[in-house]
């Protein structure tokens, strides 16, 4: 059978998760945190049929070998963690990081998860909470009689509210950051988390701005990092490589057809 029949299936269903990645990319244009992904590709296995350094006489060897490829594979997803733009919302529960970091949130069965989508809501007990109700670690705990319109959050992440009745903000809590010595080795788990992997090692905790941890902004929300520009023009390059690819399936299909002709 003719070997380009394969290779081009392969660079076929290369183009295809090509396709699938980009479109979870447009589909999340407007996902508060979501970080552009992007495919990447590796060669196959090589068939060896002349090596290189090969003697060709008894004085010479041969400079270049023969090699045939098998077609190419999906060899990473690669999370782009460029900083998304920013956002002012108005809204009093917002916070956005600006720079390296991680909000941390308690998940249902106690594990943590690591978040950048910082549109959080107060739940019934006073809690800062996710839109999901996952409370963020450290607590933030409003207290009895707060003015939500007064609350306000420092570059430096310090949380503070004025109560009924009083005239000077109270100190209600300090958020912390987490940033990791290899971010992009974080799972993607929905709802915009991530959790820890041994490969993106484990969070290093620190106060926004203090050892190289980036700053929150109170009242604003990052926006997605995803340029549907650059995402439409991947498209037409991953449609047209698609497309090229079944053109050899089919050039390779004519040719066995001519072959089968040869006897009539």
């Amino acid at each position: 059978m003719v070997r380009s029949l394969w290779t081009a299936a392969t660079g076929m269903n290369g183009q295809q998760a090509n396709i699938d990645t980009i479109s979870n990319n447009l589909s999340n244009v407007n996902t508060t945190g979501f970080k552009q992904h992007r495919v990447e590709f590796e060669d196959l296995l090589y068939q060896t049929r002349k090596l290189a350094g090969t003697p060709a006489t008894e004085d010479t060897i041969t400079p270049v070998g023969v090699q045939m490829g098998h077609g190419v594979k999906v060899g990473a997803t690669q999370r782009i963690m460029s900083q998304g733009s920013l956002q002012a919302t108005g809204v009093d529960t917002d916070i956005a990081i600006v720079g390296d970091g991680f909000f941390r949130v308690q998940q249902y069965d106690g594990s943590w998860a690591y978040t950048r989508d910082g549109s959080f809501k107060v739940d019934s007990t006073g809690q800062l909470v996710t839109a999901n109700g996952l409370r963020v670690v450290p607590e933030i705990i409003l207290p009895e009689g707060f003015q939500l319109e007064t609350l306000a959050v420092s570059t430096t992440g310090k949380v503070t509210v004025k109560v009924d009745g009083g005239l000077d903000p109270v100190d209600v809590g300090q958020l912390e950051l987490y940033r990791f010595p290899n971010s992009v080795g974080l799972e993607n788990v929905g709802d915009n988390l991530y959790k820890v992997t041994n490969a993106s090692g484990d969070p290093i905790a620190s106060r926004p701005g203090v050892d190289g941890m980036g700053t929150t902004r109170h009242k604003f929300l990052e926006m997605s990092n995803v340029s549907v520009v650059n995402e439409m023009v991947q498209m037409i390059v991953a449609q047209r490589a698609y497309e090229f690819n079944s053109k050899a399936i089919q050039t390779s299909d004519n040719m066995l057809q001519t072959a089968t002709t040869l006897k009539r």
